[in-house]
């Protein structure tokens, strides 16, 4: 006898027992039990017991025998390898519902023979024979079957309708009412052989008061009237598990998934969900306490006490719930997965999610142990030390005591994120609050909040948000007791912005830290209040706690992972067979997300550190050119299939050309994006002519999905009015029509102020063989040698043209344009670039205007008390631009004498120079 075999025998009297009565199963075992149990092993099983040719003929007895027996040969073959520890935690919970998949087709095929002689079978309105769709909720669902699970199910059919075929017509809902039944006998009958699976059908519309099957039209109609929060809970699992061919990527048939998502998964943040969790588990927790009472032996409930299985279900859940409506990546069943992807998201901290995960693991382990004894659906711990040392043996303990440390460590913990991501008593009583403030001190505030709840549109608001909108007025009031009034209005504007969206005022009264945060934010940046107030869904951001990336090389590293979760996010988008809208709207919404989160550093106050303003423009660049790079790749494998195409666009000769302020990475809050589009023919085995229409229809689909107002907004506003002739050129341009023009060769040619614009150009996506071409001609055509003079000439020219197209009122000026501010400072770099670069290579890096000016330094073109007292004018001029911004002003307009001598002295720096180098030649 083997040792696994032996050691299960005397750990589980199932086995032993089993064993026992069947010898010969024993060698056939120990032959096997090395090899890890799929899904080939287990369907053979089934084979053997019931084969292909003759099992439909078999009588009842003989079906539920063989059935059952099958059952128990690969229950057993499961056993000996889960308590031997020859299998890990995914090939037990996969085996278990690989078994229920194998018994609910066996059942499902047997009944509908049974019924189809006397009744035909069931039709839909295309004469079309229709299956009964067997919905597996919870645990097999999610394909987490414990071994020795209940399987929850659901009968569905597609619609109504009569059968054909038989001796007798009946109703498509009297056939699968029957088929019905018989599935739950087959499986459920206690025989001498035992039972296959025990099953629950309560989860059905109207539970154990419904009827036992319901059309796919009674099922819409019941989610729509009658569906609760609680049953929202229970269908994230659900998916169909007979028949499997039935089911798209998205577990379902294409219209029952239609129907299961809109009702689970709301269109925008769904705190209002919390509550209703809450008290399901209060109610879950309340009768474990009950059994426990009545049963103390059964006191220590590894699935549904204190720091359970059931608490860790609920946590993860409750992030799908709340969020699966916008990250699609969260609409998927196993328990693990979603702790993995909301750890991914940043949702929560790494270390909690390694501590559920361990401890999902060792409960689901010790859970499996208790039930292999009896092959009895068992989760608290026997009251026999005997047994509990055995138990401890097989998780690897010495002995009893390190086991129920480990086992109490691991509930602690789960207990304890359970109970600060989720906490059990609400904040349902407002009457509690007592503020220290009161309303008659803000007599404006006060007016307003009347004229708010006097309005119609407050008037059509639930009574839990009206609760949910006192609640947070009072907050502030009670522990803000120093707030502005300014503050408050700005407050109730943006509470007149969501209160019709009851989830933020649930997120709001959950978790008050989040009121805490807003008044913060509203205090700190009108440019940011507008921004939460576009799009409330950032409110949850708030709540995220962002750590410094200290490093260059973190903040590369972040930057991929974060291209790559995007880019996960939209293949999972694409698997579910949504539209592109529904990419787009996920685009629109990382964005937004991830802008947020750069804000909220660059104010300071909200994350671990504060970002200065250059990683500001470094950070907003970066994410632009992610989200250029996402958008193209999606939109050229839209095309491929069109234009028959396999390569990548990355490996195609395409590439687009960053110019102004995201070519200097300089980019700002709702910069536009200056884009040129070039190609190499020489990278593809197309022509130039077949190359053109596929690329401009690339990029005109781009720019399209790009800029399109959806219902989550815009990305960006494009400008390709830098491409060779402007408006009047080609969309998309060839690499050497591209360096004909740069070059002056040819009719067309381009002008200074083009090459000026070239000095801040930069590859930013698509094929690096087409970005190392174009650097290699940009250096090649800002290193041409230029005539001084004329070159001076026509850099003055141009900065004359934007002063008088800029002029500013007598009282302000503009930090751009005005004399001796940005713009002038940017032209004499460019200037010294083109005059010199020809001689000096290192003036052609595109490093930045700061560091050019040190640069021109270190090339004696200018001194270095010119370099840094200009560097420190451009840096003064960029942050007050920026301060302007965030202030929510018109941008880069400012008071003459509003910073003292600070901008006058300044300017004159840069006037200085200017005068030494442009107007003196």
């Amino acid at each position: 006898m083997s040792k696994p075999i032996q050691i299960s025998k005397e750990f589980s009297p199932y086995v032993l027992r089993w064993l026992n009565a069947n010898p010969s199963w024993e060698q056939w075992l120990e032959d096997r039990i090395d090899e890890p149990l799929e899904h080939s092993q287990l369907a053979s099983i089934f084979e053997q017991e019931l084969p292909q040719k003759t099992w439909l003929e078999f009588d009842e007895p003989n079906f539920l025998a063989r059935i059952r027996m099958a059952r128990q040969k690969a229950m057993l073959w499961l056993g000996i390898r889960d308590i031997a520890n020859l299998a890990q935690l995914p090939e037990v919970m996969q085996a278990v519902t690989e078994i229920a998949h194998l018994a609910l087709r066996y059942a499902s095929l047997y009944a509908q023979n049974a019924l189809f002689v006397q009744y035909g079978l069931p039709q839909n309105q295309y004469a079309q024979p229709i299956p009964l769709w067997i919905i597996g909720m919870g645990k097999l669902g999610a394909k987490e079957l414990n071994v020795s699970s209940d399987i929850d199910l659901i009968f569905v059919y597609e619609c109504d309708g009569i059968t054909i075929g038989g001796k007798k017509s009946i109703s498509n809902h009297e056939w699968f009412e029957l088929q019905g039944k018989k599935i739950i006998r087959y499986l459920t009958e206690l025989t001498p052989q035992g039972f296959v699976f025990r099953v629950d059908m309560r989860l059905r519309p109207n539970g154990d008061a419904g009827p036992l099957v319901s059309s796919l039209e009674m099922l819409e109609e019941y989610f729509l009237v009658q569906g609760r929060e609680w049953e929202r809970y229970a269908w994230i699992k659900a998916r169909l598990v007979y028949p499997l061919n039935a089911a798209d990527q998205s577990g379902f048939p294409a219209n029952l998934h239609a129907v299961v998502s809109r009702f689970v998964y709301r269109k925008y943040l769904d705190f209002g969900i919390i509550d209703s969790i809450r008290r399901l588990h209060r109610q879950i927790r309340h009768e474990a306490n009950l059994r426990a009472h009545q049963y103390p032996e059964r006191a220590f409930d590894i699935k549904l006490g204190k720091g359970g299985i059931r608490e860790i279900e609920f946590l993860a859940q409750m992030f799908q719930l709340i969020r699966g409506g916008q990250e699609i990546i969260l609409r998927t069943r196993s328990t693990v997965e979603v702790i993995q992807h909301i750890e991914r998201l940043q949702l929560i901290p790494s270390k909690m999610a390694q501590d559920l995960l361990t401890a999902y693991h060792f409960l689901r382990k010790l859970e499996h142990l208790l039930q292999w004894r009896n092959d009895a659906q068992v989760h608290h711990l026997p009251n026999d030390d005997e047994v509990i040392t055995q138990i401890a043996s097989r998780l690897g303990f010495a002995n009893k005591v390190q086991f129920e440390k480990a086992l109490t460590d691991h509930q602690a913990k789960v207990a304890y994120y359970f109970s600060e991501a989720f906490t059990l008593e609400s904040q349902e009583d407002n009457s509690q609050l007592s503020p220290s403030g009161s309303f008659e001190q803000y007599p404006e505030f006060q007016q307003k909040v009347e004229q708010v709840k006097s309005s119609n549109r407050f008037a059509l608001v639930s009574e839990m948000s009206k609760q949910n909108f006192d609640f947070i007025l009072l907050y502030v009031l009670d522990n803000h007791p120093e707030i502005r009034e300014e503050t408050l209005l700005k407050l109730l504007d943006f509470l007149e912005v969501i209160f019709r969206r009851s989830s933020y005022l649930s997120l709001l009264k959950e978790y008050p830290k989040a009121i805490d945060q807003v008044l913060r934010l509203l205090e700190a940046s009108t440019w940011a209040s507008q921004y939460l107030m576009k799009h409330p869904h950032l409110l949850d951001d708030l709540l995220l706690i962002s750590t410094e990336k200290t490093s260059e090389q973190d903040i590369e590293t972040y930057w991929v992972d974060w291209q790559k979760d995007l880019e996960h996010k939209i293949d999972f988008i694409l698997q579910d067979d949504q539209d592109e809208e529904a990419v787009w709207n996920t685009l629109r919404q990382a964005h937004q997300s991830e802008l947020f989160q750069i804000l909220l550093a660059d104010l300071g106050g909200f994350s671990t550190y504060q970002l200065p303003l250059e990683k500001v423009s470094d950070q907003l660049s970066k994410l632009a050119d992610i989200i250029i790079t996402v958008t193209l790749n999606f939109v050229w494998n839209g095309l491929k299939k069109k234009y028959q195409i396999q390569d990548s666009l990355n490996q195609f000769g395409f590439g687009v050309i960053a110019y102004g302020k995201l070519g200097g990475k300089e980019l700002g809050y709702g910069s536009d994006l200056d884009l040129v589009f070039i190609y190499d023919e020489s990278c593809t085995p197309l022509s130039s002519d077949d190359l053109q229409p596929i690329f401009v229809t690339l990029v005109r689909k781009f720019i399209f999905a790009i800029t399109t107002a959806t219902r989550t907004g815009v990305l960006y506003d494009i400008d390709t009015r830098l491409r060779p002739n402007g408006e009047a050129g080609l969309l998309v341009t060839s690499l050497k029509a591209f360096e004909n023009y740069q070059k002056n060769v040819g009719a067309n040619t381009a002008w200074v102020w083009e090459h000026q614009a070239l000095t801040r150009a930069r590859f930013c996506a698509g094929d690096m063989r087409v970005g190392a071409q174009f650097e290699k001609i940009r250096n090649e055509v800002l290193s041409i040698a230029r005539d001084g003079k004329e070159l001076a000439q026509e850099v003055t020219v141009m900065r004359e043209k934007l002063h008088f197209g800029h002029p500013s009122a007598s009282e302000t000026f503009d930090l751009k344009h005005a004399a001796g501010t940005m713009i002038d400072i940017e032209f004499m770099i460019q200037y010294l670039i083109l005059k010199n670069a020809h001689q000096f290579p290192a003036l052609l890096q595109n490093i930045g205007n700061i560091a050019l000016l040190q640069e021109c330094a270190n090339c004696q073109l200018i001194t270095n008390e010119e370099a840094l007292k200009v560097a420190n004018a451009y840096r003064l001029f960029r942050k007050l631009q920026h301060q302007i911004r965030l202030e929510g002003n018109q941008i880069g307009k400012l008071e003459e004498h509003s910073q003292g001598g600070q901008i006058e002295e300044a300017r004159r720096s840069v006037i200085n120079l200017w005068q030494r180098l442009l107007s003196n030649i």
